[in-house]
């Protein structure tokens, strides 16, 4: 249809005054001139005829677009940022953000692959507690945010995405627009978002965007999916015409049935070896606090499996570096959205032929309390085992905790707080003794070119220590070492792993995470491998464009090493010898010079570095450069594990 030329807005009415100039710039006296050429000279080419007459040219639209009253809504959710990179299935959606909403609140934040795009708002969600928006491009932005949508789907964080489409056949631009238009745009995610709908309406898309939030924000949270159909974006809304926002009421957490915690609160005190074991426990900062209370009131070790920064890395009772001799010896455990109970509680043998067996005590009493029971899909197994439990409680664990800490408190008599100090004591004596052996662990090969992951770790502690720090990466291929040497205090110190197991998930994460810690001038800290770089390094441009602090340590030792480490338990099965096993997983020949790659894309970078004794200085310069406002990447070549 064609678009009204009525002049109801100032943007319009400059429109139409460049329009106008244009004209006046192309009369013939004037073209004559701008032509003219000094002899010897070619003329250029005279400008190519017009596709369609001037007369059709479409610049203006009656009045509000459709995607202006959509951007009233997503305003209206209290969404800060837009992470995408840029579609044409949403550029109606696109203009309005960036002019009728001013592009602040939201903010668009300029990507390079919607893969970055999704892992940005998943690293910040965990740190800020809730979701940013997405803009994906019809059927390829989609296929290529998946990965990280599954990510953030297993991590049971919420990531709210806008998918353009354009449904009405008709109405397709010939060319690309076809195969990037589908019938139904959120089919191939469905498997692995928790809601998605299609509005036909603005009224429509009003209602669903609000439920779209209140689905992704009540635990278990996990994704979810608008489709934005562009004819809806971009045609004119009708003069008078009047939409309601629905009002946003987040849904309380479910907590635990009050039976259910009496009898987890009796089996605790009871016990005289309870362990509490936490995984993606925390949500929020009185999340931590209130597990730091329940172990203070039992005075019972704690396990954190960390998926979350759940509990202080300093305090007494944590028993992290003694997991596997503190389950063996407990006689109830009590699991906080423990994403694999049965394998916390068996040992597993990947051999020629897999075997397991309980590590626990015959009779030890298993409590669960985990929201993931509320809600699952059968196609994705990201369940785990099925683990025997005896007291199951499918509800939010960081909601039900104040419940069990006054059930715990309620039932301990005088004679159970004697037993729980004399427990605390031993406790405590354990935790100092396992903290002394990390601290002599991480001294082997301190001097070693390259250098070790250890001294990496502790370098890099000791560049930040003194700093609001935040770490904003997965640690499992660094040995956990911060989690054994730094004091980790604060909830938003660390933020979990990727959930999916999807590499190319830390640098976007964390530079998601950064956008997040920037308003709170905290500074962003990423342990980076250097396989999951490459998958993309864009991410850094994103960073340096809109001046993200962030600072990138490379775990660079030129391979995927866990791929190569399943290979060699292949060869050494078969007898056949491991000299061969760098084949298609080595990262040389040549060798990734990861100072240059981020220096190129507008970064501050050092490295690679091969002396440990270099790796201080550089790390202390880099951290400067952080606080100045900027992203860093320091690039060192370290030992595999």
């Amino acid at each position: 249809m064609r678009r009204s030329r009525k002049p109801t807005l100032p943007r319009r009415d400059f429109l139409k005054g460049a329009v106008a100039s244009a004209a006046t710039l192309a009369a013939p006296s004037e073209i004559a001139k701008a032509v003219a050429q000094p002899p010897g000279r070619v003329p250029p080419m005279p400008p190519a005829p017009e596709a369609d007459p001037v007369d059709d040219v479409d610049v203006m639209t009656e009045g509000r677009s459709g995607s202006d009253f959509m951007v009233d809504v997503i305003k209206s959710l209290g969404f800060e940022f837009i992470f995408a990179n840029p579609g044409s299935s949403f550029r109606g959606l696109h203009e309005s953000v960036i002019n009728y909403g001013g592009n602040k609140n939201p903010e668009f934040i300029t990507c390079c692959h919607e893969e970055s795009s999704v892992a940005m708002a998943h690293g910040y969600a965990k740190i800020e507690g809730k979701p940013v928006c997405v803009f994906a491009h019809g059927t390829v932005g989609s296929q290529h945010a998946a990965m990280a949508i599954y990510n953030a789907w297993c991590d049971r964080v919420p990531v709210y995405i806008i998918l353009g489409n354009t449904l009405d056949a008709t109405k397709r631009r010939p060319g690309f627009e076809w195969p990037h238009a589908v019938q139904d745009a959120a089919a191939g995610l469905r498997d692995y978002v928790k809601w998605d709908d299609t509005p036909r309406s603005l009224r429509h898309f009003a209602e669903s965007a609000v439920r779209a939030y209140k689905i992704a924000m009540t635990p278990p949270m996990e994704p979810v999916v608008l489709v934005a159909d562009s004819e809806m974006q971009e045609n004119p809304v009708a003069d008078g015409a009047q939409f309601q926002i629905p009002k946003l009421t987040l849904a309380d957490p479910p907590q635990g049935d009050s039976g259910a915690v009496a009898e987890a609160a009796r089996l605790l005190v009871q016990a005289e070896n309870p362990v509490i074991i936490a995984d993606r426990t925390a949500r929020t900062s009185s999340g931590m606090e209130c597990l730091v209370e329940l172990a203070e009131a039992l005075e019972a070790p704690v396990i954190d499996l960390a998926g979350r920064m759940n509990f202080p890395t300093r305090h007494p009772l944590n028993q992290s570096e003694r997991r596997h001799e503190s389950i063996a010896g407990a006689d109830v455990i009590l699991g906080l959205e423990v994403g694999d109970f049965w394998g916390t509680v068996n040992s597993f043998k990947d051999r020629l032929h897999r075997t397991s067996r309980p590590i626990i005590m015959p009779g030890t009493k298993l409590i669960s309390i985990t929201a993931s029971d509320l809600y699952m899909k059968s196609n994705y197994q990201d369940q785990q085992r099925y683990p025997e439990v005896d007291v199951d409680m499918a509800a939010d664990a960081e909601a039900t905790l104040p419940a069990l800490i006054e059930a715990v408190r309620r039932q301990t008599t005088a004679d159970r707080k004697a037993v729980f100090q004399d427990r605390a004591a031993k406790l405590a004596a354990a935790h100092q003794k396992a903290l002394e052996a990390a601290r002599a662990e991480a001294a082997y090969a301190w001097d070693a070119s390259p250098v070790s992951v250890a001294r990496l770790c502790a370098e890099l502690g000791a560049a930040v220590k003194g700093e609001d720090w935040s770490l904003a990466s997965y640690i499992g291929h660094v040995g956990f070492w911060p989690l054994r040497l730094w004091a980790f205090e604060k909830h938003y110190q660390f933020i979990g792993a990727a959930g999916g197991g999807g590499i190319g998930y830390n640098a976007p994460a964390a530079t998601g995470a950064a956008v997040a810690n920037r308003k709170h001038g905290r500074l962003t800290v990423n342990i980076q491998d250097d396989g999951d770089l490459m998958y993309g390094n864009g991410v850094l441009w994103t960073a340096a464009h809109h001046h993200i602090p962030v600072l990138h340590v490379m775990h660079n030792n030129r391979a995927y090493h866990q791929e190569r480490m399943h290979l060699q338990r292949m060869a050494n099965r078969r007898n056949r010898g491991i000299d061969r096993t760098g084949i298609g997983t080595a990262i040389d020949n040549p060798n990734i010079d990861y100072a240059k790659v981020a220096q190129g894309l507008g970064v501050y970078a050092e490295g690679p570095i091969t002396d440990p004794n270099d790796l201080g200085p550089a790390l202390r310069r880099a951290v400067a450069v952080v606080k100045r406002g900027e992203p860093a990447l320091v690039d060192v070549f370290t030992q595999p594990r």
